[in-house]
């Protein structure tokens, strides 16, 4: 399958992934995910060192602006192996309308270049 217009966007802020027992007060996270470890949040780094949340992965976040059906098959299939294929992590978060995308900071540009690529 060929995907056309992903029209990935780079956010300018880095974003992290937390593990707390509750969602502080005063959080805005971008995604709660409840796990039996506890909730993990993802919110942008600086809100994070705000909130004196520990965290050790700081990520990009890139989302397509491409608007994929959750019953859309291969989107991620095909970002992830690209990414892979440059030994670049990817965490995906999807929406009801679009996929986010969150890869190791310091590769953001690259990352961004091999999505455009596809």
């Amino acid at each position: 399958m060929s995907w056309h217009d992903l029209a990935p966007q780079l956010h300018a802020e880095p974003y992290v992934f937390a593990v707390t027992g509750a969602v502080p007060s005063g959080a805005s996270p971008f995604a709660v995910i409840s796990e039996d470890e506890g909730f993990t949040v993802v919110l942008r780094q600086a809100e994070a060192d705000r909130l004196s949340l520990g965290y050790d992965y700081v990520a990009a976040r890139i989302t397509l602006g491409i608007n994929s059906a959750l019953s859309a098959v291969g989107l991620t299939a095909a970002v992830s192996r690209v990414l892979a294929d440059a030994g670049i992590s990817c965490n995906v978060i999807a929406g009801a309308a679009h996929d986010h995308l969150f890869t190791a900071w310091d590769r953001r540009d690259e990352a961004l270049a091999l999505i455009r690529g596809l």
